[in-house]
C-alpha cells in the first residue's frame, strides 16, 4: 500500500527464532512457534523491506501481530536493529510501523534486552541524521512503545489506536482510580503531547511522502 506501485524487496527474512528458555506455560514455545509460523507464514512476527516511496528510497521494518501478537523476542529486535543498520549504512530513511502487545515472556530478558538494542541503534541514526519515522497501530504496548516505537523523528498513530506501555486495566488496579476516556487511545496522546499527529489510512501514503520530503529537503 505505501511502496510505489506495491513493490519491494524483502530483506533479512532468513532469520528464525529459538526456544533458549525451555519455556513451557499451556503449551511449549518451540510449539507455539511452530504455530505461528504455520498461520502466517513468517519465521517470527518482523518483515524488513526495501523499495520507493514517489521515487525516494526507504526501508520498512512493520510487526506482524498475527504472529505471537507482534511480540518482540530476540529475532525481531535483530531485524528491527537491522534494518535501522541498512539505513545508517546506506544512508536511507527508515519507517517503522508498530503493531504489538510488547516484550515477548517466553524469551525472558532476552527479549527485554532488544529494547535498548533497538533503541542504540535509532541514537545511531539519528546521529548520522537520517530520518526515522514510526507509525503506531493498533495496538503498541508493553515494551515496543518504550523503545523504537516512540523514538521517531516524528511519532504518528492511525485513529483510536491502543498505545501504552501498562494496559489500562493493569494501571487502574495499580492506582486504584478510573482512568480518563480515551485514556491511551491515539487522540488521547495527541492532546497531551505523546504523538506529533494521527494519521487515517486513507491519507499515510502521501503524509509519509511529504514528511520524506521534509526531512530530506526534497520539494516537489
Amino acid at each position: 500500500m505505501l511502496f510505489d506501485e506495491g513493490k519491494y524487496e524483502l530483506f533479512d527474512q532468513n532469520l528464525s527464532p529459538k526456544d533458549p528458555l525451555q519455556f513451557e506455560d499451556l503449551k511449549k514455545y518451540r510449539q507455539r512457534l511452530l504455530d505461528h509460523q504455520k498461520k502466517t507464514g513468517l519465521r517470527d512476527a518482523a518483515l524488513n523491506a526495501v523499495g520507493t516511496m514517489d521515487g525516494i528510497r526507504v526501508i520498512m521494518t512493520i510487526l506482524e501481530f498475527g504472529f505471537a501478537g507482534g511480540s518482540m523476542g530476540s529475532v525481531v529486535g535483530e531485524m528491527i536493529t537491522r534494518a535501522l543498520e541498512k539505513g545508517l549504512k546506506e544512508k536511507l530513511p527508515v519507517i517503522a510501523i508498530s503493531c504489538s502487545g510488547g516484550a515477548r515472556m517466553q524469551e525472558g530478558v532476552l527479549s527485554l534486552m532488544q529494547m535498548m538494542k533497538t533503541s542504540a541503534a535509532v541514537a545511531r541514526l539519528e546521529q548520522a541524521g537520517i530520518p526515522y519515522i514510526s507509525l503506531m497501530t493498533d495496538p503498541t504496548t508493553g515494551g515496543v512503545t518504550a523503545s523504537f516505537s516512540m523514538l521517531g523523528d516524528i511519532n504518528i498513530a492511525e485513529p483510536n489506536a491502543l498505545i501504552g506501555f501498562a494496559g489500562p486495566r493493569v494501571i487502574e488496579q495499580t492506582i486504584k482510580e478510573k482512568l480518563p476516556k480515551g485514556f491511551q487511545r491515539s487522540e488521547f496522546l495527541l492532546e497531551h503531547g505523546m504523538l506529533d499527529d494521527v494519521v487515517e489510512r486513507k491519507v499515510l501514503r502521501s503524509y509519509l511522502i511529504r514528511a520524506l520530503r521534509l526531512f530530506l529537503n526534497r520539494p516537489q
